[in-house]
Formats: C-alpha cells, sequence, structure tokens
C-alpha cells in the first residue's frame, strides 16, 4: 500500500491504471539508487546492452538520438547540460534493479516489459512525448521536474527534424518535482515532459501491451507451422454452375468454417500466447550454464535450502489447461500432470522461488529433470 500512496493494488487498478496519472510521494521511501551514473555509462559501452544518448541541440539540429555501444570517450565530448543517457533493460544486468520488479507484481509477470534507466545533468530531457505504454517513473537520484496532462496520439504535431517523436504544440496539465523515492505513474498516451533539475536518474518500469497486428500475425504464424497446415481446401460435393466466374457462397462457408475451427481453439491459443508472452527480450542473457547441473544434484541442493532465483533476462508464466499445467519460460513450453501440476503456480510467483515448497516437490524425479533443463537453459541459476 505505501507504494501505491497508501492505496490496496485492487483500487488503484480500478481507479488509475490506464485511467489517469497518480504521483505517488515516497513510494520507495529513503530510496538509495543500486547504479550510479558511472555505471550506467559503463554499461552503454558493453555490446548486448541496448543504449542511446538523445542531445537536445546537436549540431544545430533538434534532439538527436545516437546509438549505442559508446566509446569512453564519447562521454567526455558531451556538453555539461542538456543530454540524456537513456539505458534499456537495466533489470537484466543488475539484480539489485531486477529486485524491484517484485513490487509490482500486482500486474501480471506477462505484461511487463523491462526497467529502463535515464541520467541526465541539468536540463536533461528527451522532449515533450507520449508513450503507447503503462509507465510508473521512480525517482532514484537527483530531482526531475514533471509535466503531464492530456491525450495524445498519432495525429499530435510534431517536431520536425528529429528521429523523435517529440510533441511540437502540447501543453501539459499538472507540473511536479520529484525527489528520490517518488514516483509518478502515467498511463499509455499521456503527454509528459520530464527535465533534470540536477544530475539525476530516473528509472522507468514500463508495461508492454501487444498490439492487434503483432497478435494476430503472431498467432497466425503458429498456425501455420503446425502439421496440418498444409493440408488443402477439398470439395467433395462441386455441382456445375451458371457462371464458372462465379465464387459460390458455399466456397465461403467452408472458408469460414476452416478459419473459425483453428481460431477457436483455445488450447492452442492459449500455448502460444504464453510462448509469446514469454520469449525474452533480450536473448544475450538468457544463455546456457557455463556449469550444467544433474537433477540428483540440483535436488540435493534444494534439501539443503539453496535459493533459486530467475535469469533477469527471462520471463515466467503459466496458464491453468484443467488437467494439465502449461509452464511458459523463455518462450518454451512445459505441459505438467499430476503432482507435478503445483510447480507451475510456483515457480511463476514471484524471482526468488518459495524454496520450502520447492524442496517439498523436487524429490520427483520428472520435476527435478525440468529444475534442471531450466538451470542449465540459463533460466534460473542459485543466488
Amino acid at each position: 500500500m505505501e507504494l501505491l500512496g497508501g492505496r490496496t493494488a485492487a483500487d488503484f487498478l480500478r481507479d488509475y491504471w490506464q485511467k489517469k496519472p497518480l504521483v505517488i510521494r515516497q513510494a520507495f521511501p529513503d530510496f538509495q539508487c543500486p547504479v550510479s551514473a558511472d555505471e550506467l555509462a559503463g554499461l552503454a559501452c558493453e555490446e548486448g546492452v541496448e543504449s542511446r544518448l538523445v542531445i537536445e541541440k546537436d549540431d544545430g539540429k533538434p534532439w538527436q538520438m545516437h546509438n549505442g555501444p559508446f566509446s569512453a570517450e564519447r562521454f567526455s565530448e558531451l556538453p555539461e547540460h542538456d543530454w540524456t543517457l537513456l539505458v534499456q533493460g537495466l533489470d537484466h544486468w543488475v539484480p539489485e534493479i531486477a529486485d524491484l520488479l517484485e513490487h509490482f507484481r500486482f500486474v501480471p509477470n506477462w505484461r511487463l516489459d523491462d526497467i529502463m534507466a535515464s541520467y541526465a545533468p541539468k536540463g536533461g530531457s528527451v522532449g515533450p512525448h507520449f508513450d503507447q505504454y503503462d509507465v510508473f517513473l521512480l525517482q532514484a537520484e537527483g530531482h526531475r521536474r514533471w509535466t503531464f496532462g492530456g491525450h495524445c496520439d498519432h495525429t499530435s504535431p510534431r517536431v520536425e527534424g528529429t528521429p523523435l517523436r517529440i510533441l511540437s504544440s502540447w501543453e501539459g496539465e499538472e507540473t511536479v518535482t520529484l525527489a528520490p523515492g517518488d514516483m509518478l505513474y502515467l498511463p499509455p498516451g499521456v503527454g509528459h515532459h520530464g527535465v533534470a533539475e540536477d544530475d539525476c536518474i530516473t528509472l522507468s518500469i514500463g508495461f508492454r501491451a501487444p498490439t492487434v497486428d503483432d497478435l494476430l500475425t503472431g498467432f497466425t504464424d503458429f498456425l501455420c507451422s503446425q502439421s496440418d497446415a498444409g493440408d488443402h481446401l477439398n470439395d467433395p460435393d462441386l455441382q456445375v454452375q451458371d457462371n464458372p466466374g462465379t465464387i459460390a457462397p458455399g466456397v465461403i462457408d467452408r472458408l469460414e468454417a476452416v478459419i473459425h475451427r483453428k481460431l477457436s481453439d483455445r488450447r492452442q491459443l492459449s500455448l502460444w500466447f504464453g510462448q509469446y508472452a514469454t520469449a525474452p527480450k533480450s536473448m544475450d542473457i538468457v544463455v546456457p550454464s557455463d556449469e550444467p547441473i544433474a537433477p540428483e544434484v540440483l535436488r540435493d541442493l534444494i534439501q539443503e535450502g539453496a535459493q533459486l532465483r530467475w535469469n533477469e533476462g527471462s520471463r515466467f508464466a503459466w496458464y491453468d489447461l484443467g488437467e494439465e499445467s502449461a509452464l511458459f519460460v523463455d518462450g518454451e513450453q512445459y505441459l505438467l500432470k499430476g503432482d507435478a501440476k503445483p510447480l507451475a503456480p510456483l515457480i511463476c510467483a514471484g524471482a526468488r522461488i518459495d524454496m520450502e515448497a520447492l524442496a517439498a516437490l523436487a524429490g520427483d524425479p520428472a520435476i527435478s529433470g525440468l529444475l534442471s533443463h531450466l538451470y542449465n537453459h540459463g533460466s534460473v541459476y542459485f543466488e
């Protein structure tokens, strides 16, 4: 309740989620940022880390963006103010940042995108803009002044001459300054503009929502990969037509029946979506273990109380199929039956798995085999 300004998660979801902004003072009291500006700059020099520099006035051009990785010398060439460093997926690389996500489990795992860090000296900003996703903006260090409000969409006027979607004639409705531990929630489509008042770091906890185009394309591609996708449309009751150029209503009826049958297969839809929704954002961090572990060794470590946790870049979800539980990890599916069914909700509940509950299940060879597979694949590790 402290995280949401004294509101319960249910109250927040009912009154604010995808409805209106919310300023939460001291959502994280006495917050200390787990990373420094220098460490963010170091990450931005690494291959495999998505990073960007946004400079407000770059050779006379407005709001120019440069993609990393950067050289260390690049940072010494920057102006004293009016620029921003963005490091995407910071939770994938810093376990202490990933731990922040445990406070946001009132939103389903599959909706989570990642945590982005924004460092800026005084005056630094990425310009007035809007996003198509929900975001919590946690002030981690320094102070940032936010102006926000008003609904924006693809028709909103933009600044020309920049690769960024900067709003050109937007005026916000409210202005606040956030100190460390303060947080601002913004629904999709709400215009906002944050400006650093001193050297500051802001952490953006972003939540994704797939587009209808992504859903249709992804599911139909999945259906086309099934073994019966090569079957032909047949017409054993074909009859002579008055005009051979006519597409008879019966043809459309058969097409509709085929497509409806495929699209109404709830099991197929749930299995596809679980894989789709848990596909890792970065395959650079979900890599096989250097030292594979045997099921019996993993079982013994669990019985001894070793703490198992998710890889910071992994995604976990599950779906109840009735007699089976479908576990989805990093784009793969695992169907669990009988005594193994409880493993799915247990392992998906949070990044640090309840080891006492897991120890009660790990004696099953099938379960210890699956857990060792996830370990060897790089989806979990011992802390």
